[in-house]
């Protein structure tokens, strides 16, 4: 099987692909595609393609509903950069309570004049920020990162709430309880001194931060964004930084309005910018692409229902379709009535779409693939066979 690589992937995650692969640059012909940032809405996809794994967590440059009308499954890789984000995000606390970057690029400012020592001496007052011990942090959204982050803040002193109405149960276990759990954003603005956001960039969360987010915080808050630039209202957030509401706002997303505003330290989005983290996010993505090509399991998919299950036979029907009623009795039914006894059949739906797995006694023939494909509301069907 051919494998497309849209970005540099770190070797240890090509490796991972086994004999039988081949891995390359060309996306014609193609079964997988692994990519970081690369651009892919007004891409060609061929019919060849199975799968496109990102390694990463944002799939903001993928055109997933595209993908999902036409069988491709989408997978990220949660929690694969969450620490190197985390690490990050201290430092955006720092960066937002002591003026370090403008020191810096004050500081530099100093050079071939006389008397440098007496002249930082003189001008240091200006860049003098309060420390974050015993300060009070709002995280919105306990994902793998926002949970890291909440968990060191907690270390480092901070008083910690925590806003996320759709906490996992993964996530529930690793929060520490002495984080506060918050129903409502609203009492995060009005209690908090900082204000860091960790959910994904959606139609219900986008502009989220805006004028009624920042009128309803404390005089002075800091802000800090490493999730997606399109959380926060850019405009808004200008007037709030210019009436003194934001005192801060580091952004690890920065637009061209944000670069040299006062108060606004931007970041050019080095949040998984670690070898540790590429390493990771290459390595879990290149095992989901193998795992679903070589065995139809679906694990970290964000159009379609993650399925894995064990193989019970070596012959493997895998079916991407509609998830509207009655099409798993259909399913079943047209399968067994071609002379083709199921084994083990395993079901999930997600939203408008569902994908099932069908271990059989032995191969069905061409036809039967082919009639299969065209009942209605099938998307697409694969069978594999050990």
């Amino acid at each position: 099987m051919k494998i497309c690589t849209m970005n540099k992937i770190a070797p240890c995650g090509l490796v991972r692909f086994a004999e039988g692969y081949t891995v390359g640059e060309e996306l014609e012909g193609a079964s997988g595609v692994m990519v970081r940032s690369a651009a892919m809405h007004d891409l060609s996809m061929p019919e060849t393609l199975l799968a496109i794994a990102r390694a990463g967590a944002g799939v903001n440059n993928i055109p997933v509903d595209r993908c999902s009308e036409e069988g491709i499954v989408v997978f990220n890789t949660p929690g694969a950069n969450a620490n190197a984000v985390k690490e990050l995000v201290l430092a955006g606390l720092f960066l937002a309570s002591r003026k370090v970057v403008e020191g810096v690029q004050w500081a530099a400012t100093l050079k071939g004049q006389e008397g440098v020592g007496k002249l930082v001496e003189k001008g240091k007052g200006q860049f003098a920020g309060p420390e974050i011990k015993g300060k009070k942090l709002g995280v919105i959204g306990l994902g793998a990162i926002g949970a890291l982050v909440a968990n060191a803040a907690l270390a480092l002193g901070m008083k910690v709430y925590g806003y996320d109405p759709y906490l996992s149960v993964g996530a529930a276990w690793s929060l520490s309880p002495a984080v506060i759990h918050v129903t409502d954003p609203k009492e995060i603005y009005e209690t908090c001194d900082y204000v860091t956001v960790h959910v994904p960039l959606l139609d219900s969360t986008k502009g989220m931060l805006n004028a009624a987010a920042f009128s309803a915080m404390k005089d002075g808050v800091r802000v800090l964004n490493f999730s997606r630039d399109g959380l926060v209202n850019s405009a808004d957030m200008l007037a709030a930084l210019e009436s003194g509401k934001v005192a801060a706002y580091v952004v690890d997303f920065p637009t061209e309005e944000m670069l040299g505003v006062p108060g606004v330290v931007a970041i050019p989005h080095l949040g998984a910018s670690t070898p540790e983290s590429e390493d990771n996010c290459a390595v879990m993505a290149a095992d989901e692409l193998a795992d679903y090509l070589e065995n139809g399991n679906i694990t970290h998919s964000v159009n379609y229902p993650d399925v894995s299950a064990p193989r019970t036979s070596p012959c493997r029907i895998c079916v991407l379709h509609k998830n509207v009623p009655n099409i798993l009795s259909a399913l079943s039914g047209f399968v067994s009535s071609r002379g083709v006894n199921i084994e083990t059949l395993v079901n999930k739906s997600r939203k408008d779409y569902a994908y099932t797995i069908l271990d059989v006694e032995r191969l069905p023939s061409d036809d039967v693939v082919e009639q299969l494909s065209a009942l209605e509301n099938i998307i697409r069907v694969r069978v594999l066979h050990a």
